[in-house]
């Protein structure tokens, strides 16, 4: 082979790595949950690893977000918002620890 040749072949190899990792970066997305009415909407939500989720109360009363071993937010009033990035695959059962009725579930995939 020419010097030509294996400079074309080295230039035809770092397209393809660029390309290649370009294809096997995820993209993360984040996501928003509302607080009204006493209820998480929606209650049960699927993101992607990375992604983060944000909270915010719509309700005229307070709230506060408990996830146990994972995250808890601080008391939040209305318009507040609360925010956590999901960086491992797994299922987040949440629930506000002022109203223990209230639930919810992120799915991290």
């Amino acid at each position: 082979m020419t010097m030509f040749s294996f400079r074309h072949l080295g230039v035809r190899l770092g397209v393809a790595a660029i390309m290649a990792t370009q294809i096997s970066v995820a993209r993360c997305e984040d996501a928003a949950v509302m607080i009204d009415n006493f209820t998480f909407e929606p209650a049960q939500l699927t993101i992607k690893a990375g992604s983060t989720v944000t909270w915010k109360n719509r309700d005229d009363i307070p709230h506060a977000l408990v996830s146990v071993g994972h995250f808890k937010s601080k008391v939040l009033d209305t318009d507040d918002s609360y925010a956590f990035s999901f960086t491992q695959a797994g299922s987040y059962s949440y629930f506000c620890s002022l109203h223990p009725h209230m639930t919810g579930t992120i799915k991290v995939e």
